[in-house]
């Protein structure tokens, strides 16, 4: 796709240019000397939220490898473009992050009017982490399978509702993407409070959501896993297949990062992944991160600008085909 395309080479550039020497910011912000001073993490949800964990979890080890406190900073509200605008108003001098989601990517096709353009002011530091969401039902839904939950819901179009935290949530693009690939019609009902109440009473049928969100419902035999979203079966529920083994070419992960203003320094942007890298590669975080069902990410600024174009182009599409609209 020529979309695709285009956010690749405005990305990969943009990573590029990062790369290239800047004598006279690095002379400014020399990476042997920063940071200075406590860095900011802004996080676009609320607290106790799966982006608000990721972050806090890196928070303190990357507060030991940079010689200075990072603080995480929850800015929630309109679907996490409050507290990214936050970051793309802040000084590009490394002092004030944002942990970029998923809900970014689908953000940047679903908003018409936002005063930012994510894409462009948004410099890619690291991918953190990614995990799979699980699609579980009320066990009141007579399947027992995800292929008896697809003839079930192509028996009852428009009779089947399911949850989520709001329109361009994770939850709701990866049912969307469900909708379009399987060919069934539910019903979305966004929540503005706990969804989880309504699920487990019946009231709404089906939901997809983290793994370590569920997983003791799923247990306790309160709620039934169908399948989960990625590309192989989970370690945390291994007896559970993938959605793509009923549903071919299927896969969604629910994604976590770092990034920075535009026009932060290379040698910020340097400092900063290669910390990054160091607390993603030690077996405790990596063990930490397999508890929440997902894995480690890393790499470099480039890698997680062509991954980052990759989901702004993929949701992108499912905004535009399912007509989705923002609250």
């Amino acid at each position: 796709m020529k979309l695709a395309r285009r956010r690749i080479l405005h990305l990969t550039a943009g990573a590029a240019a990062l790369a290239m020497p800047r004598l006279a910011r690095a002379q400014a912000y020399p990476t042997q000397a920063y940071p200075t001073r406590p860095v900011r993490i802004v996080i676009g949800f609320p607290a106790a939220s799966a982006t608000d964990i990721t972050a806090r979890l890196i928070a303190d080890p990357l507060s030991e490898r940079l010689g200075q406190q990072v603080i995480v900073d929850d800015r929630p509200g309109a679907g996490s473009n409050i507290g990214t605008e936050v970051v793309v108003r802040a000084p590009p001098d490394g002092y004030t992050l944002l942990a970029v989601t998923v809900t970014n990517a689908v953000n940047e096709t679903l908003y018409k009017d936002l005063t930012f353009d994510f894409v462009r002011d948004v410099a890619p530091v690291i991918g953190t982490f990614r995990s799979p969401h699980v699609m579980v039902v009320n066990p009141a839904v007579p399947a027992q399978t995800l292929a008896e939950f697809i003839t079930y819901a192509k028996a009852n179009p428009g009779k089947i509702d399911y949850a989520s935290p709001g329109y361009g949530t994770a939850p709701n693009m990866t049912a969307e993407l469900f909708k379009i690939m399987a060919g069934v019609d539910l019903v979305h009902v966004p929540y503005r409070g706990s969804y989880l109440p309504d699920l487990l009473a019946g009231r709404v049928q089906v939901l997809f959501a983290p793994i370590v969100m569920l997983i003791d419902h799923i247990k306790g035999g309160k709620l039934r896993a169908l399948a989960v979203t990625g590309a192989t079966r989970s370690d945390a529920l291994p007896n559970v297949p993938t959605v793509a083994e009923s549903v071919p070419g299927y896969e969604v992960y629910v994604w976590h990062g770092i990034g920075a203003p535009k026009d932060t320094p290379a040698d910020v942007i340097a400092r900063l992944n290669g910390a990054i890298n160091a607390v993603l590669a030690d077996p405790k975080m990596k063990a930490r991160f397999a508890e929440l069902g997902g894995t480690a990410l890393g790499g470099s600024p480039a890698e997680f600008a062509q991954f980052i174009a990759a989901e702004v182009d993929k949701w992108g599409k499912v905004v535009r085909a399912a007509n989705l609209k923002p609250e």
